[in-house]
């Protein structure tokens, strides 16, 4: 990604897809290190960050809130299967409709995740030339729809050590 003096980079954060794809390699990720990583490394100046709404979760909004994300909420809905209680928040038509409400307020747009429904939206973003990266939470596991951006792609994978919550 080319990055002017001036340039205006956004990010736009599927946190479940995030999340679960970090856990997915054995550790936690901090937040709040990660606002502070895309910042240092993509010069970003606002994170949208995408998650499922679930009462009794505010401290976590919260902490995200007071490191810097601008938290956009999905109400969530509760199923039974299998006799469990299961939450689900699909963020996805939340990410695309904010990256086009933005569209016009930023230069490049950075996308945290590895979700194949965000194919057309990253296809549009390369089309205006306004993809800035792709960043994938676990390069061992995402969607294949996105294989064709990989030379707009990041990965996580190597980066425990520098952004792991700390306990």
């Amino acid at each position: 990604m080319t990055k002017t003096k001036n340039s205006k980079i956004y990010a736009f954060i599927d946190s479940q897809n995030l999340n679960l794809g970090v856990r997915s390699q054995g550790w936690v990720l901090d937040f709040k290190r990660f606002k502070k990583y895309l910042e240092d490394k993509y010069d970003v100046s606002k994170d949208f960050l995408f998650i499922g709404y679930v009462a009794g979760n505010e401290s976590l909004y919260t902490y995200l809130q007071r490191s810097g994300y601008i938290v956009i909420f999905k109400p969530t809905l509760e199923y039974k299967k299998d006799g469990e209680i299961h939450t689900k928040g699909n963020v996805d038509a939340e990410l695309v409709l904010h990256t086009m409400i933005e569209y016009n307020n930023y230069d490049k747009a950075i996308i945290v995740s590895g979700d194949g429904d965000f194919h057309c939206l990253i296809e549009y973003l390369e089309q205006k030339n306004k993809i800035g990266r792709v960043i994938i939470p676990n390069r061992k596991s995402y969607s294949q729809l996105l294989w064709k951006f990989r030379k707009h792609m990041d990965y996580m994978n190597n980066l425990k050590e520098k952004l792991e919550e700390r306990k």
